[in-house]
């Protein structure tokens, strides 16, 4: 788990880049928007909001994998999608990112509060915290809710659906049976990467593309969950107004904003992901 922190403290520059672009409208290319963060707020700027960024990830990728295995194994005992395995996987995994979702939005909330202009008078995590619920009640730390499961939902299905299609044809391929066969006569006194059924390049490379998928795809709805939960109560705005809002302002472009910081994060972090998860079922002897 220390490893997964030290990799998202790594990659949090390209975060922050992200939320810059979403909820300012930022107009520059990356080089000038960098620029920008290093001369106003130094190098400390570029790690804003990160720590609870980690707080709020590390809990989220573990019920979203644990939802995904737990929802893809009831939906297989009751065969309701005999000869369908695509559907299970498209359908356990949209399942498991609303679950993870639904528990994890107060604190994304909270992060993009404290990410966005003015967000350093809130006086950190708890500063915020209190400040919303004083202010614009319990239910603002699920400002976005709606167009985050809108977006979590599809975008969890590809994630996980596109990896495992991706893996199941290796697997079923002549290279991915020799591989199975080889790994079979070895048994399990091996080494955990050794038992890696893609192999550890192949596992970061199908992890990699199912990420990069899930989010080029339903990057819009990501967008306009960040600008809801910018809203204040009396300028709330409606999941549709905004997004009218969003393309009035900037065209269709603007629903995209951030998207390249976005995917060169997303990109090492949804390897990662696979490859920690892929190595933890072997470790703990998880099917």
């Amino acid at each position: 788990m220390s490893e997964f922190h030290c990799f998202r403290t790594v990659v949090a520059p390209l975060e922050r880049l992200k939320i810059e672009y979403i909820v300012r409208g930022e107009q520059k290319n990356i080089s000038e928007l960098v620029r920008t963060i290093a001369q106003t707020q130094g190098l400390r700027g570029f790690w804003k909001g990160n720590l609870i960024n980690i707080l709020r990830t590390a809990p989220f990728k573990a019920i979203n994998f644990c939802a995904y295995d737990m929802y893809r194994k009831q939906l297989s005992n009751i065969h309701l999608f005999e000869g369908t395995a695509n559907a299970e996987r498209f359908i356990a995994g949209a399942a498991a990112g609303v679950t993870a979702t639904v528990l994890c939005l107060p604190l994304d909330t909270i992060r993009t509060r404290i990410v966005a202009h003015g967000g350093e008078r809130l006086g950190g995590v708890i500063g915020a915290f209190h400040y919303m619920i004083r202010t614009e009640g319990l239910f603002s730390l699920y400002k976005g809710l709606l167009p985050s499961i809108m977006s979590m939902a599809p975008s969890s299905a590809v994630f996980y659906g596109v990896y495992d299609i991706l893996k199941s044809a290796y697997l079923h391929s002549p290279e991915g049976r020799k591989r199975l066969q080889k790994m079979k006569l070895q048994g399990q006194d091996s080494a955990a990467l050794s038992q890696l059924e893609l192999g550890p390049l192949r596992t970061l490379l199908y992890g990699a593309i199912s990420g990069a998928c899930a989010e080029a795809a339903t990057y819009p709805f990501e967008v306009v969950r960040r600008r809801l939960q910018m809203q204040a109560r009396r300028a709330k705005l409606s999941t549709l107004a905004t997004f009218v809002k969003i393309i009035e302002e900037g065209g269709i472009p603007a629903l995209y904003a951030g998207l390249l910081p976005s995917l060169l994060q997303v990109l090492p972090s949804a390897a990662i992901s696979y490859f920690v998860y892929e190595s933890m079922k072997i470790v703990l002897k998880a099917e």
